[in-house]
């Protein structure tokens, strides 16, 4: 609204409340909010009264100084009493013999897979439970373990197995399908799943009519389902904040307890789902750090700027430097971000390059080309643009197509475009597919009924056999916070020659199967290592035997990455900036408890 005509409506503004303000302060996100809060500023008569909520935020004088950084800021953190149950569940007895090491050259078969018992228990827990949020981290994983729990549900209420036309969903690979379940346990909710869709299972969710959804980050912020009693979280979750934030969804009210179980997929993630279970108890959020002179935000931002007025360059210098991130921008990268602006380039391979903005140098000012207005309404933003195709309902009405403006509905109909927006899909399965192919989308099979160059047509395809969705999940590195308590439990646990919840070692939330769960799981971690790793700031030991995910060493989550034996993958772990000699040492086998010592 700020680069429009439209910007006149916001004078009257009094208050601006940024809700889990912790999501966009260390990002490029928060830098573009920061930036278009102190020109809003600007409008108004007087500044502001800026209000950030969080319940997940460190260090609070940060996000502070991100709020106002020129401006007193008052910090209410009322002493919090909320409790939570968290526990780590592995539902089989020995996670080493689910086939963790790489397949061999000409092995057929059937292979141990942990999924079958990871649905059925979750769908114990569902069934034990008013309204559950199973959490997984991809849109891909979400829709597959949705429709398997749908599957389990149905098989169990109707005593039939559902026809073998197609692969179940617990084949949880490439080609992962769906055999046409109905939704009588749970919906999926994820960001391609359409706004629409979204809050009609969020208004079932609320009034518990929904027994369970599968989500991913979807439903994890600032959302009140008074219903929830259970959070199921599968795989680990990213990051200790975001632990707390989805367990939080359970018990979401003043007294409650928020009961959380997370179920690892391997013996890594174990490790890492009770590291991070264990600093959720402990409410060690991870620290986060307002990015510092995001030039490319910056660039974002004076084309808006420039475009609706004309400014003086020094002024609109002292503008910038007000907002928390541009607080220490120097002169010259202000002015070199100008110079590109104004089509004074580097070299002449960038001579086809447009210039936005004008700068006059005689008069010291700076304004907008024409065009820049809809460059910087069309273009701007920090989320990257994954070519994702919007999937519409093939044969409706244009302008009856359920949340679209007339002008959408009719830019949609001149493209060929369809109606009502059900979601979009990845890329990758686009190419993948063809017409009259079925798959599964927010637990709903549809039809494919035309590709066009940027859009699938769709109709419903009801109790039909349907692939699942398929595409690249966006991974994101653990914390390097991690990697100290990850070492230590490490070393602890390996140490512990009783490997039993009863020992002190053991993390308070282990909830293992029968006793040789936790015996199989570390036996291979405790192997003596001929090699230790000291830095200024962690240490851990490598192990020979391969007992995660084909990685060779047992390296925190920071530095996991599949390291071929003989080579060390110590480079990458070591943040920049730290020093890090190896050196040799000889190995313990000491107990950390005084347990008798592992064989």
């Amino acid at each position: 609204m700020l680069t429009s005509a439209t910007r006149e409506a916001l004078r009257g503004v009094e208050t601006v409340i940024l809700d889990e303000v912790h999501a966009v302060a260390g990002t490029k996100r928060g830098a573009h909010l920061a930036l278009s809060l102190e020109r809003l500023d600007e409008l108004l008569e007087r500044p502001a009264r800026r209000i950030g909520l969080s319940a997940t935020v460190r260090p609070v004088d940060e996000v502070a100084r991100f709020l106002s950084p020129r401006r007193k800021v008052e910090i209410v953190q009322p002493p919090s009493g909320k409790e939570f149950d968290l526990s780590v569940v592995v539902p089989v007895e020995d996670l080493g013999e689910l086939g963790g090491a790489p397949a061999q050259e000409g092995e057929t078969g059937e292979r141990p897979s942990i999924w079958p018992h990871v649905e059925e228990r979750i769908t114990d827990l569902v069934q034990a439970h008013r309204s559950t949020i199973v959490f997984a981290n991809s849109r891909r994983l979400a829709e597959r373990l949705c429709n398997r729990l749908n599957e389990i549900a149905y098989e169990r209420a109707t005593g039939e197995a559902l026809p073998e036309d197609h692969s179940p969903a617990e084949l949880m690979a490439e080609a992962g399908a769906a055999r046409g379940a109905p939704a009588v346990l749970a919906r999926a909710h994820h960001g391609s799943v359409s706004k629409e869709q979204r809050a009609l299972v969020e208004e079932d969710l609320k009034a518990g009519r929904l027994p369970a959804v599968v989500a991913t980050s979807s439903l994890e912020l600032g959302i009140d389902m008074g219903a929830v009693d259970l959070v199921v979280q599968v795989e680990s979750p990213p990051s200790v904040a975001s632990g707390l934030q989805r367990v939080g969804r359970a018990g979401h009210q003043v007294g409650a307890i928020s009961t959380g179980v997370v179920f690892p997929k391997y013996r890594g993630d174990l490790v890492q789902a009770a590291v991070v279970t264990e600093r959720m108890r402990e409410g060690a959020i991870e620290s986060l750090r307002v990015p510092a002179n995001p030039l490319d935000v910056l660039a974002q931002q004076l084309i808006a700027m420039t475009a609706m007025d004309t400014w003086d360059v020094d002024e609109l210098l002292a503008l910038i430097r007000r907002a928390a991130p541009f607080a220490s921008l120097p002169e010259s990268a202000y002015t070199s971000v100008l110079d590109m602006l104004a089509g004074r380039y580097p070299s002449d391979a960038f001579a086809e390059l447009r210039p936005r903005l004008v700068w006059d140098r005689v008069a010291h000012t700076v304004t907008g080309r024409p065009g820049a207005q809809r460059l910087a309404v069309t273009s701007g933003g920090t989320i990257p643009d994954r070519g994702l195709f919007g999937v519409f309902l093939a044969g409706a009405d244009p302008k009856k197509g359920g949340g679209q403006s007339d002008t959408a509905a009719r830019s949609a109909s001149t493209r060929g475009g369809g109606g009502r927006r059900v979601g979009e899909l990845d890329e990758e399965m686009v190419y993948e597919s063809r017409v009259g192919d079925v798959f599964t989308l927010g637990t709903t099979s549809w039809r494919i009924e035309d590709i066009t160059r940027d859009r699938v047509l769709v109709s419903p395809a009801p109790a039909s056999p349907a692939g699942c969705p398929s595409g690249r999940a966006t991974s994101s590195a653990a914390p390097w916070s991690w990697a100290a308590p990850w070492a230590r439990s490490c070393a602890r646990w390996a140490r512990c020659g009783r490997r039993t919840p009863a020992c002190g070692c053991w993390p308070p939330v282990w909830t293992p199967g029968p006793p040789r769960t936790s015996s199989g799981t570390w036996t291979s971690s405790a192997a003596p290592a001929g090699m230790c790793r000291t830095t200024a700031r962690s240490w851990w030991s490598g192990s020979a035997t391969s007992w995660a995910t084909g990685a060779w060493w047992s390296t925190p989550p920071s530095a996991r990455r599949s390291t071929p034996p003989g080579r060390s993958p110590w480079g990458p772990a070591s943040p920049s900036g730290t020093a890090s000699t190896p050196r040799s040492c000889t190995p313990t086998t000491a107990s950390c408890c005084g347990c008798p010592t592992p064989i």
